[in-house]
């Protein structure tokens, strides 16, 4: 047994333990598993703007968007042997729906197709390790700032999730009201998560989520007056996906508005998928003394080949998760966290009203916790050196704010390379980094 899981997932029997593998995919899957509801979702703006004929089956979504995480998270779990778990991204489904669709007019095969030439192209870039060549050009000091924006970037997302940030037109965000909701959810499930993990309970991120959850029978959505956890019944059987399988469109494939959403679909996910891997590997311990990612480009092929099978099966770009830091957090440190995460994902298909039952406040505690451990790199970067520290800044403050991993990173990329530049240094910049800030500028133009 030891040598079957030594072989599949990279186990090492000395240094990791079966139980806490298993119990850091169960985590990683719960805190991602909203996806199995957004992402139907958001699809469904489709029917609703568009008309019905125009629109793609929800449940076929849901199905597709369960198949793609199995297949990318497997992927991840065999090959790249890591801890990571992959599902269709959030955003790039906003892209997809309401830029591409929407805005542009163009069909939801128009935009399938986009995804699986990203998707090829991402194959090919990886098969030549381009993707980890720009990955390993990118300075330490950057690397420790994505570390810890993505840190507060999920940290952010947990409070919107549990209401305890919410909109505000005067000043974008403000505080929820904590005593009664999903907010008083989110307050309860953070004392209690944060109690677990402070008495260093194993298991106390997956504890606190589904304690959460059984309060949440008890506490009532002021707006509804219905309890913020419901359950409507367990088991399912999956829609099927025949409606969206492999549905192109190859009319507009080389068309100006194809290029332009195929770049646009290959800058979000290059930079969002090389930010979750820069800063969910700093926390698990998976770099060199030079801070380059162990493994990076069978991470980054286990990404492309996910984003293939999520086209073919009808959804959005497939990408790996920020979320997986809260498995990582739990202790998983092989592909049996991920295969750990499939095997729910798989579950997920025919138990979906069990699953999806988990309100998002359940959930966001862990993020909130999780999102605190990963800004320890932030004591790596030298703050009184203004070169390094600033761009490193706006790193860190912009993937909140400007709620994106990827306008982190290329912002962050972009104000280096000038301000090396504007200080007489600019014999220190690497080609690579002059390459990325002009092509970064370039998207920041014309995309």
């Amino acid at each position: 047994m030891a040598n079957f899981l030594a072989k599949a997932f990279g186990f090492d029997a000395a240094r990791h333990t079966v139980r806490t593998e298993i119990v850091a995919g169960i985590t990683t899957f719960l805190t991602m598993a909203y996806i199995l509801a957004v992402n139907p979702a958001i699809f469904g703006n489709l029917a609703a703007i568009l008309g019905p004929e125009k629109g793609m089956p929800a449940g076929a979504v849901f199905t597709a968007t369960a198949l793609a995480a199995v297949v990318g998270t497997l992927m991840m779990a065999f090959y790249a042997k890591k801890p990571f778990a992959l599902a269709p991204g959030m955003g790039l489904n906003a892209f997809f729906v309401f830029t591409v669709c929407v805005t542009m007019g163009y069909s939801w095969q128009f935009a399938l197709t986009a995804v699986l030439i990203e998707g090829i192209i991402f194959i090919i870039l990886s098969a030549t390790k381009v993707r980890t060549w720009i990955l390993n050009s990118i300075p330490v000091s950057l690397k420790h700032a994505i570390g810890a924006g993505i840190g507060l970037f999920i940290a952010f997302i947990g409070f919107q999730n549990a209401g305890i940030i919410v909109n505000n037109d005067a000043t974008l965000v403000g505080l929820g009201k904590l005593t009664e909701g999903k907010a008083l959810l989110g307050v309860i499930g953070l004392i209690v998560s944060g109690a677990l993990v402070m008495l260093h309970i194993r298991g106390g991120i997956l504890i606190g989520i589904l304690a959460t959850a059984v309060i949440g029978l008890f506490i009532k959505d002021p707006a509804t007056g219905a309890a913020i956890t419901q359950f409507n019944g367990v088991v399912s059987m999956p829609d099927s996906i025949r409606p969206i399988f492999c549905q192109f469109e190859w009319n507009h494939v080389f068309t100006t508005d194809m290029l332009v959403v195929v770049l646009t679909f290959l800058f979000i996910d290059m930079f969002d998928t090389m930010g979750t891997v820069v800063g969910v590997s700093q926390k698990a311990g998976f770099v060199d003394e030079k801070g380059n990612i162990l493994g990076a480009e069978r991470v980054f092929m286990a990404d492309a080949v996910g984003t293939v099978a999520g086209a073919c099966f009808g959804t959005s770009t497939t990408t790996t998760y920020v979320e997986s830091a809260a498995g990582v957090g739990q202790g998983g440190r092989t592909g049996l966290t991920a295969f750990t995460a499939a095997l729910c994902f798989a579950l997920a298909l025919f138990f979906s009203p069990l699953f999806l039952a988990i309100p998002g406040a359940a959930t966001a505690p862990s993020l909130i916790i999780v999102g605190m451990m990963m800004m320890n790199p932030v004591r790596q970067i030298d703050w009184l050196n203004y070169r390094e520290s600033i761009p490193a800044f706006l790193t860190v403050i912009l993937m909140p704010l400007a709620y994106s991993i990827s306008d982190g990173i290329l912002i962050g990329v972009i104000s280096y390379v000038v301000l090396y530049a504007l200080t007489g240094k600019w014999k220190d910049i690497s080609p690579t980094m002059w390459v990325l800030a002009v092509l970064f500028i370039l998207k920041y133009i014309f995309i």
